[in-house]
């Protein structure tokens, strides 16, 4: 019990020490005229954020380098990558990485519209967003325990006792463990497990999407939509036409974030499928394992790369459209 309050003092004393440090530098600021003033205090708050990303640049070269090498240390050069792009397996990955990305994002940002649609100014509408959202609020490993009960092949699997309750003697199935779709064994398609897994993820992040999609909503000038339906246009097409492209925007910040997301999943992997057992593996999840577990430092790493390629271009985009909707205001 000691060393648990020594622990946490040492935190707290840290955490001190820091905002009195930037409390300092902040004071200092203050006294500079302007308009070094506010240059300065712009510079006491991003300096510890950018210091931090400073101390990435090393392990990053690492990674770059590591990518080279094979398992034992000995030069491989594209070696990694080309295994990553012909390998049976390692495709899989690839496939199923797009695949969550697709229907994830897909069913989020569909779900969070319709959802924020019909839920807007509706008697309770506070209440059913809340609910709504309070998957959001889950971590991953929480949300893959309690998925996992719904999924178990054993008595108490809650998919399992429904589809007992069928006519006739019903066979025990074994969700997660099914890497077919509909009878086909398909590397280019994902698996039963994939797509029940990626369920548990759209619960989650449909929350998110219609929060954000429904505030965005309120900010839609009713004069805008009263005009359009002045001019003839119905309700539905009101919507389509006038309020969909009003918030085209916080579209996509929705998508992009999801797309994100979904792309860095791993721990969701981990807690339902076994690790990427059963051909449920993703990028992220494919870095962790070759990386650790199968000691395979060189390849690990790829993945690493492989998925910052795929996320930088997004994050461009999200800044590009965040940038948009600043000037549009």
């Amino acid at each position: 019990m000691g060393d648990i309050f020594s622990s946490l003092g040492l935190v707290v004393v840290g955490i001190a020490a820091f905002a009195a440090v930037i409390g300092g530098l902040y004071w200092l600021a203050s006294q500079l005229p302007e308009p070094w003033r506010e240059r300065a205090r712009t510079v006491v708050f991003l300096g510890p954020g950018l210091l931090l990303l400073l101390g990435l640049v090393l392990p990053a070269l690492i990674n770059f380098r590591l990518a080279f090498y094979d398992r034992n240390g000995d030069w491989y050069g594209f070696g990694n990558y080309r295994d990553i792009f012909t390998s049976s397996n390692n495709i899989e990955v690839l496939m199923n990485t797009l695949w969550w990305g697709i229907l994830v994002t897909g069913a989020s940002t569909v779900i969070g519209v319709v959802i924020a649609r019909f839920a807007d100014r509706m008697r309770g509408e506070p209440i059913a967003k809340a609910a709504i959202f309070l998957p959001t609020a889950i971590s991953m490993v929480g949300a893959g325990i309690i998925w996992n009960f719904v999924y178990s092949p054993r008595e108490y699997g809650l998919l399992n006792s429904m589809i007992g309750l069928l006519p006739g003697e019903q066979d025990i199935q074994f969700f997660l463990q099914d890497s077919k779709l509909l009878g086909i064994d398909n590397q280019w398609i994902p698996g039963l497990n994939s797509l029940l897994i990626m369920v548990v993820i759209i619960w989650i992040q449909a929350g998110f999407a219609t929060v954000v999609i429904s505030a965005a909503l309120k900010g839609v000038p009713d004069d805008l939509v009263e005009a359009a339906k002045i001019d003839g246009a119905t309700d539905r097409q009101a919507f389509f036409r006038v309020v969909l492209p009003y918030i085209k925007g916080t579209i996509i910040t929705v998508v992009t974030t999801i797309v994100i997301a979904v792309l860095k999943i791993f721990d969701i992997i981990q807690t339902m499928g076994k690790g990427g057992s059963f051909g449920t593996s993703t990028m992220a999840n494919e870095m962790y394992e070759q990386a650790f577990p199968q000691d395979n430092e060189g390849l690990g790493a790829a993945w690493a790369i492989l998925l910052f390629l795929a996320v930088a271009p997004i994050i461009y985009v999200n800044a590009r459209n965040q940038r948009a909707m600043r000037g549009a205001r």
